[in-house]
């Protein structure tokens, strides 16, 4: 088989054994040489090099597939190695790579095949790809459809998420402010005393009461890498596979964060005991911290919410009371011009009228009366216009959501049926 031709010829053979194949074929190519073989997220060659970890020699007389990604208006557009034979310059050595993708199912998938001088060099240059793509710098490593991507975009929007800009009830936002920074802060301490270190916590209430934006802060305070799953679901695998492999990328980028938001949405009878097992089984998960959200702690089994180091702590995200919501209307206010202001008796009419609202139901209120205020051109009054917007969104949540006070008193939610 000619070189020119090598990856069109293997990717006109049946997807089984393009990889037997070609390991086979670049064997009798490079009998006195070493190969090396994979497929792994880890092995980011592309991200490797325009990191000028390494340097690609480009040889012409053989065509590298190279796919163009749009990433959006004024961003640049992002190229990704599809298939590709390559030299490559590595700490004064040349190696070789080759690079073959094809689709397996629905999902596509990327087989690298190193070729070096000895099995050393081929093994130190694959450590020091998959050793550089595992770490989390300056962004949210998002786990999603099977695969990890690093989102440099999603890092930089939650910056504006602080405990300072956090309204919650106060005793409650300083308790988990202290708990992850004693946590972090505290290694020496569990060492010493043999206590693993873990930690797990569970953020529990109804949705738009301040979960969110407390993890958010949380990530930006601490500083750790963030591990953010948006799913365990994928195509080419089970929800077990995905788990094992969210659970390992924790291990090594640890200390860190995983943030497994809804998990009630994530766990279900089939994935339970594996879920249990990758949280508090033979692993260890030291210096990892696992935050969970659910809107629905009743579909959660207790052996993951009541058993002790699993999940260690439940924070209940409550409606906001009169202060947090004066707090908030208030934060708002002082942000806007002073035609838009809310007078003082304004803001005290908002905070007595929307008892029962979440922080995400007060956001669309003073949203859509601020819209409201500027479509009618300024000739009503912001008292006013909020006093309206009130009354029809309180309608709104009438018509999807029916109040109910539990046995300790607390105001809870419950979906009317259609």
């Amino acid at each position: 088989m000619g070189i020119e031709n090598f990856i069109r010829d293997a990717l006109l053979l049946p997807t089984d054994v393009i990889a037997y194949h070609v390991s086979r074929e670049l064997a009798e190519l490079y009998v006195d040489k070493s190969i090396l073989e994979g497929q792994t997220w880890y092995f980011d060659l592309d991200g490797f090099v325009r990191a000028e970890k390494c340097a690609v020699i480009e040889e012409r007389f053989i065509f590298n597939h190279v796919r163009t990604e749009w990433e959006g208006r004024g961003k640049k557009q992002k190229q990704r190695l599809q298939n590709s034979w390559l030299n490559i310059l590595w700490r004064g050595k040349l190696l070789e790579v080759l690079l073959l993708t094809w689709a397996v199912g629905y999902y596509r998938v990327r087989h690298h095949w190193i070729v070096a001088d000895d099995r050393q060099l081929a093994e130190d240059f694959f450590d020091a790809v998959c050793e550089w793509s595992g770490e989390v710098r300056g962004e949210i490593l998002v786990y999603q459809d099977g695969y990890f991507e690093k989102n440099k975009d999603l890092f930089d929007s939650i910056k504006s998420a602080t405990f300072d800009n956090l309204v919650l009830e106060e005793s409650l936002r300083e308790e988990i402010r202290r708990d992850f920074s004693q946590f972090f802060a505290s290694r020496e301490v569990y060492e010493r005393y043999q206590i693993p270190w873990k930690r797990g916590a569970v953020f529990i209430g109804p949705p738009g009461n301040g979960k969110t934006h407390t993890i958010k802060a949380l990530i930006n305070e601490l500083g750790k890498p963030c591990i953010y799953v948006r799913s365990f679901k994928s195509d080419c695998g089970t929800d077990q596979e995905s788990m094992a492999e969210v659970f390992k990328q924790a291990r090594l980028s640890a200390p860190c964060v995983v943030v497994l938001e809804d998990l009630d949405a994530m766990i279900n009878d089939e994935n339970r005991a594996f879920f249990l097992n990758e949280l508090d089984g033979f692993g260890s998960n030291a210096g990892v911290a696992v935050i969970a959200t659910t809107n629905h702690p009743d579909k959660l089994d207790a052996a993951i919410l009541d058993r002790p180091s699993r999940f260690d702590r439940k924070y209940h995200f409550q409606l906001p009371q009169n202060v947090e919501r004066e707090s908030y209307v208030v934060a708002w206010n002082k942000e806007l011009q002073p035609e838009m202001k809310l007078s003082s008796s304004g803001v005290d009419h908002v905070v007595a009228a929307t008892e029962g609202f979440s922080f995400a139901y007060l956001k669309e209120l003073l949203l859509s009366a601020t819209v409201h205020w500027m479509t009618q051109e300024r000739k009503v009054s912001m008292d006013e216009v909020v006093r309206q917007q009130v009354e029809l969104l309180r309608g709104q949540i009438k018509t999807t959501e029916e109040p109910k006070v539990t046995q300790r008193g607390r105001l809870k939610f419950f979906k009317r049926s259609a």
